[in-house]
């Protein structure tokens, strides 16, 4: 096993009408005036937004509000939020929503707390040194940005979407309340199973030897997420398995999932974000149509961790080697992908790829040749190129 730090700032609030707790929350860090954060109307819809405006006043603290955020959250808006907060003297950030609407309040947090362009940070030229404190009202058990230190922001220009990690960002509070996700469509719940399942997934496929006890947690994580994903698709009101994901959620993407491990592969992350700036599409619904392609082509690097990964977690039989283990598992997870309505490939996202697009993908994922991806098997621009032609 590695050496880990295991860092998880984050009070959890969990549970039933928990939303009406904000203000309190929010008082406690003294703040002069919140910056409420949101994205499209459904927040306003269901009454939740006027039940955080009505706590926020019963505690006399003063807030703006800044809505819009879409899924692939995009700088043009990190931008808007980034110069409203400077001209209001914003001093603290309330984001109500999922991981987008998350990202975006993290991004706007260091914009105004640090120098220069935001998007810096992003493009990896430099690291962020501080960001507004972050509350957040969570609405989609999907990204698990409510515990992590990622952000994740699409750059209208030239859309490409990049990831910025940094301890500074994590929230200080999150609110979780799992009847607030019962009115998500299906294909969104679904999506939001997939990418819970994907940030235990991409460390539980890397190159150490691993700890027992983190494989334990990160394969009766999937497990769990799958079985309630079903009972979702069925009975999309049902309490339990509503709290299910929302909790596997924070777990799969607040380090718990990778201690011990080498950080984990992310390769599958990397082809998606291309895709997702590209043609944005649902990053969870990406992810479940370039995993499989993914995984046969990275296989037979290391075949007994996915021969395991078949048997503890797909409940597959073991073959007559682990190769052929492993091809049952990573044919087992498709055929759970197809049983939520997720797609194996790119075509059935919706997506026809030109023979021309696949080599800008390949070139945007490889930064043009700059970087390789990936931890099972380092993954350069060909390799890139030759997976998403099998996605296809």
């Amino acid at each position: 096993m590695e050496n880990f730090l295991y860092y998880t700032p984050t009070k959890v609030v969990f549970g039933k009408g928990t939303e009406k707790q904000i203000g309190t929350l929010v008082k406690e860090y003294n703040c002069k005036k919140v910056l409420v954060h949101y994205g499209s109307g459904s927040v306003k819809k269901s009454g939740l937004l006027d039940r955080i405006y009505a706590s926020l006043d019963e505690a006399g603290i003063s807030y703006i509000s800044l809505g819009g955020v879409v899924p692939n959250p995009r700088l043009s808006l990190v931008y808007e939020g980034i110069a409203l907060c400077k001209r209001e003297e914003v001093d603290f950030i309330l984001a109500v929503g999922g991981g987008s609407v998350i990202d975006s309040a993290k991004a706007i947090g260091y914009g105004v707390t640090n120098e220069g362009d935001v998007w810096d940070f992003y493009e990896k030229k430099r690291e962020p040194k501080n960001c507004l404190p972050i509350g957040v009202v969570l609405t989609i058990a999907a990204a698990g940005s409510e515990m992590s230190n990622s952000s994740v922001i699409t750059n209208e220009d030239g859309w490409k979407k990049r990831g910025c990690n940094n301890d500074c960002c994590r929230a200080k509070f999150a609110v979780m309340n799992p009847e607030l996700t019962m009115t998500l469509p299906a294909y969104q719940t679904a999506c939001g199973c997939v990418d819970i399942m994907m940030h235990t997934m991409e460390r539980y496929f890397n190159q150490v030897e691993n700890m027992e006890l983190t494989d334990g947690f990160s394969e009766h994580l999937i497990r769990t997420v799958m079985k309630n994903a079903k009972i979702l698709k069925e009975d999309p009101e049902n309490y339990n398995a509503r709290a299910e994901v929302m909790w596997a959620g924070s777990l799969a993407h607040n380090g718990l999932m990778g201690c011990g491990t080498d950080g984990g592969d992310w390769a599958s992350h990397q082809l998606e974000h291309e895709l997702g700036g590209m043609f944005d599409v649902a990053h969870g619904a990406g992810l479940a149509a370039v995993w499989g392609s993914w995984a046969r082509y990275v296989m037979d690097a290391r075949p007994e961790r996915f021969a395991q990964f078949a048997q503890n977690v797909m409940q597959v039989e073991q073959g007559e080697d682990a190769a052929k283990t492993a091809q049952k598992g990573i044919e087992a997870m498709e055929d759970f992908y197809r049983s939520i309505d997720m797609p194996v490939s790119i075509q059935e996202l919706g997506v026809t790829l030109t023979e021309e697009q696949i080599q800008e993908l390949a070139d945007k994922c490889s930064f043009y040749e700059k970087r390789t991806i990936g931890c099972v098997k380092k993954l350069d621009r060909e390799d890139i190129y030759k997976i998403y032609q099998a996605a296809r």
